[in-house]
């Protein structure tokens, strides 16, 4: 029953506040400006951006918010709530699986570690093909290493397994390109019964859009899609995106906050001791070099790494006598909630460790502190009854989804009026449309033409200028 007690919360804190901040960064507008064009004219082949073909990435996310046009839902719902949606249903089939294959108390663990992660609850909020491409990924990792616990008893033949895998495996490769393949490798090496089904049903449900779209834009398509964003990405720091190797250990420590600290169950021998969890950390440690050997990276790269390294965490949770005491300390760091939440506005453009930690907000975090000292005296209740473990889950799962409610509430207002130009563009709405852009950097460039509604031209020597003046964008006449 405590599986009920996280669904409405999570819904809730999934599904709200999701127009409450403008598009951020130059992703999400630039890709819902090619899922508008897709709805209003009527080609669901080849993305377009400003009237222009853009092949950087597969149309999956592109048709989800053109859908949402045609539905006439408002222009941030459009783009987001389908990305919500999708991550909503896998963590219900996450839970599902490891309930079936483990016990109801690691699928628990495992569903209110990735669902209240950092990581895994900041890429389902923006609309950028992180979140789809993990979610499909994830699925068809769960039925090829899990199978039967995956699919209900009637649809357990292998043929039927390995469809179902092939499904999620082609929306993935729809999502975002080729990388799900190389992913999936490993797995495929242990289902072979049901590899010849996920591969054909794979290349069914994904290869009519490449076929399609190589037919009717040529060898254009191919020579950007795959030798510039597949190959030329990997190999080279074209995107001027370097990091060092170990870039991703950091990141996937964040992104799993508040329960970075169980990371250290991951040192305790007993954790593999179950043949299943030596293949996901096999699965982690050969994804996680394949990430870290390419020139480009970015954060979201990882995001396919974190449903598996949650149900590793949560098995190793249940290994250890002291599960109570490793939750409650994770509930501790809820505590910097509201320092973060200061801390983040600053942090964006200059990086964390360039910014000062605002000590003095440790003190409002005090409702946090008294949630963690509650999951504390769970924990010491349940030391000696194993059976109410999940129960001192619960209330830390719950006290993170208040600490999300907090950061959308204290945060998303500010990331509006400072990082999007929605507010502007309103503001100026009987103006834009003359107006010109005037070294204005490329986030708001792609933010600025989706809510014009246009591509902004560039200043000539007068005009009505768009220009930044002290880190805002302004509006003058030259």
């Amino acid at each position: 029953m405590s599986k009920y007690w996280l669904l409405l919360p999570l819904l809730l804190v999934y599904l709200s506040s999701l127009g409450r901040v403008g598009f951020l960064g130059p992703d999400e507008p630039r890709y819902a400006s090619i899922g508008r064009e897709m709805a209003h004219s009527g080609d669901w082949v080849t993305p377009r951006l400003d009237g222009s073909p853009w092949f950087e990435k597969p149309p999956l996310l592109y048709w989800m918010t053109g859908v949402g046009h045609k539905l006439h839902i408002s222009d941030e719902w459009a783009a987001r709530l389908p990305v919500a949606l999708i991550s909503l249903v896998f963590l219900w089939f996450f839970h599902r699986t490891l309930a079936r294959e483990f016990s109801s108390r690691v699928a628990l663990a495992a569903t209110g570690i990735l669902a209240t992660s950092a990581g895994w609850i900041a890429y389902s909020f923006v609309s950028v093909t992180d979140l789809p491409m993990s979610a499909a990924l994830g699925a068809a990792t769960l039925i090829g290493v899990f199978g039967p616990s995956a699919i209900p008893s009637r649809a357990r033949q292998t043929a039927v397994l390995g469809i179902w895998a092939g499904v999620f495996l082609g929306l993935a490769v729809l999502a975002k390109g080729f990388v799900p393949l190389v992913l999936i490798a490993p797995v495929l090496l242990i289902a072979r019964r049901m590899r010849l089904a996920m591969l054909v049903t794979g290349a069914v449900i994904a290869a009519p859009w490449y076929i399609l779209c190589e037919l009717r834009n040529g060898p254009v398509f191919w020579n950007e899609f795959f030798w510039k964003h597949h190959v030329d990405r990997f190999l080279h720091p074209t995107l001027d995106h370097p990091q060092p190797w170990w870039f991703y250990l950091p990141v996937l420590l964040a992104g799993l906050f508040p329960w970075t600290l169980l990371a250290g169950l991951l040192l305790r021998p007993k954790t593999y001791q179950d043949d299943r969890i030596r293949f996901l950390v096999l699965w982690l440690l050969v994804a996680l070099v394949f990430f870290s050997a390419a020139q480009n990276k970015l954060p979201g790269y990882v995001l396919p790494l974190m449903p598996v390294l949650a149900i590793v965490l949560a098995v190793a949770l249940d290994k250890t006598p002291a599960a109570g005491w490793w939750i409650g300390a994770c509930a501790v760091l809820l505590i910097a909630t509201p320092a973060i939440a200061a801390l983040l506005p600053d942090a964006l453009p200059s990086g964390v460790t360039s910014t000062r930690f605002p000590l003095a907000r440790l003190a409002q975090g005090w409702p946090f502190a008294l949630a963690a000292a509650g999951v504390f005296w769970l924990a010491w209740l349940a030391k000696n009854e194993p059976r109410k473990r999940e129960q001192v889950m619960l209330a830390a799962a719950l006290a993170t989804l208040a600490a999300i409610g907090y950061f959308k509430f204290a945060l998303l207002p500010v990331l509006d009026q400072r990082y999007s130009v929605r507010g502007f563009v309103h503001a100026s709405s009987g103006q834009i449309q003359e107006a010109c852009l005037k070294e204005v950097r490329r986030d708001w460039v792609y933010g600025l033409n989706y809510y014009a509604g246009r591509p902004l031209p560039a200043c000539g020597e007068s005009g009505l200028q768009i220009a930044v003046r002290d880190g805002q964008l302004t509006l003058n006449q030259r």
